[in-house]
């Protein structure tokens, strides 16, 4: 799961432990910190409370053919827990890509 983007309202009390939250999808996923990003964005507000959450996660895979649906589902359920763990209630959205269709150029050493 390389790009984790974590949604949360600028004004909400509850911390997001980033460190935590990347230990935890990296056991989740089978995936290294190297490879894990997860980046929080502070937002003035969202429309309709109607799945109460503190934040809304938005994950980018790639879609490698060992992850299957039931795989991914369970999985997510398994975010949306160490989320839970934190004190967080996490509205969980995943979407894979063709890997041979990814482009990624990181800054210079």
């Amino acid at each position: 799961m390389p790009l984790v983007k974590i949604f949360a309202r600028a004004g909400m009390a509850k911390s997001i432990p980033l460190q935590s939250l990347q230990s935890k999808l990296c056991a989740v996923w089978s995936t290294k910190p190297e490879t894990t990003k997860l980046i929080l964005s502070r937002v003035e507000d969202w429309t309709s409370d109607s799945f109460n959450e503190d934040c809304y996660v938005d994950i980018r895979a790639y879609g490698k053919p060992e992850r299957t649906r039931e795989f991914v589902l369970e999985g997510m359920e398994k975010v949306q827990e160490a989320f839970k763990e934190e004190g967080l209630i996490a509205n969980v959205r995943l979407e894979t890509y063709d890997g041979e269709r990814y482009f990624h150029v990181p800054p210079k050493k």
